[in-house]
Order: structure tokens, then sequence, then C-alpha cells
């Protein structure tokens, strides 16, 4: 009898263990973070899925980790698909190992259609850090991003930064156009470009042009490298983007190990830079302004999503649309109109938070 009560109290409290979310959430976002800060790589892991799946606790677990951010000095690594950037991440990683500095990577990949995850793993390409204690690899889907980079790529940096890294190394997942997004991300960008790539003036419509710190020429072995590096060398001269920066224009044969060490000269050149005028500072609070708008304006969103499903007049105008008896333009008018209407969705959204 005795040993059926002691059972039966212990499946009592596994259950309210169980079935305590909030607590059991903030104790376990807590143990996390202090594992991570103990050097404990599956913590480190763990902590990383649950920014990326953007869930409710991921304020809890920013909250833990920004007394933690430390100083670490982040570098995107972006071009057009083939220009090996995975190769050259690679490299620098081993370069930057060499300064007894340690590295976080992330690495992003095409989402798969059918597991959502990355397919690419370009874990596989950087197989000789696997056993490096200093370095930390983690492949990130895009998940239907259009920037080059998962939507959750700013706070893995931070997870990264908390966690002691010295550099954090942000490789895109090489769309050419639409690369942009490593720019509101990082500290230096660095272009990669391949002689077979196209010309100069395909890059500035690319964009890549305007977010380039520093131009790397990879495979500079192959035919049609030299006038590549003189074009974009002329093209940097001629359209200087600060007067307290130069664009340098770097050859390099990642492969082969070659140039990589007079790229990370340039840099931590680039940060001395941007150290000294002021411009690593600024841009980190631009990141930060950009970060803080783009987090209130999805979850807004998300909310908004949520309460206009369950509002009966907001359904009236839905149904109008999708007949289209009215454009999507003058609906959104009328409804934006009624201070009435958005007071009561106001409302609505308030009420539904928790306030705790």
């Amino acid at each position: 009898m005795e040993g059926t009560i002691a059972g039966f109290l212990d499946a009592s409290m596994f259950v309210f263990i169980e079935w305590s979310p909030f607590l059991r959430k903030e104790n376990s976002v807590k143990k996390l973070v202090k594992g991570m800060l103990a050097g404990d790589v599956l913590s480190l892991s763990r902590l990383i899925t649950r920014i990326e799946r953007d869930g409710a606790d991921v304020p809890g677990v920013m909250r833990e980790l920004y007394p933690h951010l430390g100083k670490a000095y982040s570098i995107g690594i972006t071009g057009p698909p083939g220009a090996g950037k995975s190769t050259l991440v690679d490299r620098l990683t081993a370069v930057i190992r060499e300064q007894a500095a340690t590295v976080g990577i992330i690495a992003a990949d095409p989402t798969s259609p059918f597991t959502g995850g990355a397919v690419l793993g370009d874990r596989i390409r950087m197989q000789q850090h696997y056993l490096d204690d200093g370095v930390f690899i983690r492949s990130m889907a895009t998940r239907g991003s259009h920037g080059g980079l998962p939507r959750s790529t700013g706070g893995v940096i931070k997870v990264l930064a908390a966690s002691g890294k010295d550099f954090v190394l942000v490789e895109t997942v090489g769309v050419g156009q639409t690369e942009l997004d490593v720019m509101e991300n990082v500290d230096t960008v660095v272009v990669i470009l391949v002689p077979e790539a196209g010309d100069t003036i395909q890059t500035m419509k690319a964009g890549l042009f305007e977010i380039a710190d520093i131009f790397v020429v990879n495979k500079a072995d192959r035919p049609g490298a030299d006038n590549l590096l003189t074009e974009l060398s002329m093209m940097v001269q001629h359209y200087p983007k600060q007067s307290w920066w130069q664009v340098p224009v770097l050859a390099t044969q990642a492969v082969n190990n070659v140039g990589i060490e007079e790229l990370f000269k340039q840099i931590e050149k680039h940060r001395h830079a941007l150290e000294g005028s002021g411009q690593l500072e600024q841009r980190r609070r631009e990141q930060r302004r950009r970060e803080f708008l783009e987090t209130v304006e999805r979850r807004v969103s998300d909310e908004l999503l949520k309460l206009v499903e369950q509002n009966a007049e907001m359904g009236k105008y839905m149904d109008r649309v999708e007949a289209g008896e009215i454009d999507p333009y003058s609906a959104a008018d009328e409804i934006m109109r009624p201070r009435a209407f958005l007071a009561g969705l106001s409302q609505q959204l308030s009420e539904e938070r928790p306030t705790g």
C-alpha cells in the first residue's frame, strides 16, 4: 500500500511539473543559459533552436542573454552561388584560430521543401573544425526568407556572442541579388566574386557594391580574374562609399589557402577604421533600432491576424475583397479610417496579451 501511495505521489508530482508551463519554461531558459555560459555546447545548440523557432519563450531567452553579449565581432560572407563562400569561411576560420580567437559560424542553407530544414549542410564542408572546441558551426534554413539569411540570424548572432565567441562568421545562402540582409546583421561585409560571375556592372545592379566593405575575387587562378580585379579596383576608386574607408579588392584562392591571411588583415583593418570613426557603434545602434521595429511589426502583425479571424466586421470586408466587390486598398482605407474600429481592435489585443 505504501508503495502504491508513493508511486501515486511521484506520478502526481510529475504531472504537476509537466503542467506548469510558465515555471518550467523560465527555469528551463535559465538552466540553458547557465549551461551555455559554463561552456556546454548542447545548451548552446538548444538556445539557438529556440531562437530559430521564434516561440513565446524568445523574449525570456534574450533577457537572460543580454547581460552576457560580450565583444564578438561579426563578419558577413556573401556573393553568388559557386563563389566558394564555404571554402573561404573554412580557411578564414583556420586563420582566426591561429590567433587563439574563438569562432561561431552561421551557414545559411536553402530550405528543404520536405523537412523545412537546411538541405546543403555547410558543416560537411568544414570538417576540419568539427573537433575544435573553439569553433561552433550551425547550419540554418532560410525558411522562406528572401534576403539570403534566415529571419532569426540576428538573434543567433547574439547567442553566439553571449557564449563568448570572439568572431561570428555569417555565410549567406548565395541567392545573388537579394543578399542585402547580411548588411543589417553584421559589422563587416565581405563580398566574394569569381571571374565567371560576370562584369562589374552586374555587380552594381545586384546591390552588392552598396553593401561591400571588402571585395574578394576568389578562384583568382582562373581566366578573367585579372580583368575583374582591375574593373573592381577602378569602380571602388571612382565611387567611394565613405571618406574614412577605401574598399579593398583582394585576390584569393580559397581551395589552395592563398590570400586568406591578407583577407583577415583587411577585416581587422576595417574593424579598426569602424572603431576609430565611431561607425561601429553607429552601425550597431541602427541594427538594434531596426531589430526592435521589425520585432514589434512582426508581433503586432501576428496578433492582428489572429484578431481579424475573430472579428465579424473584418470578415465582411475580407469576403468582399475575395469576391472582387471592392479592391484591397479601398477596403483597407475604410477599415483604418474609423477610430472606433481601431480602438476596438486595440482593446481586443490588450485583452489577448498576458500581463505577466
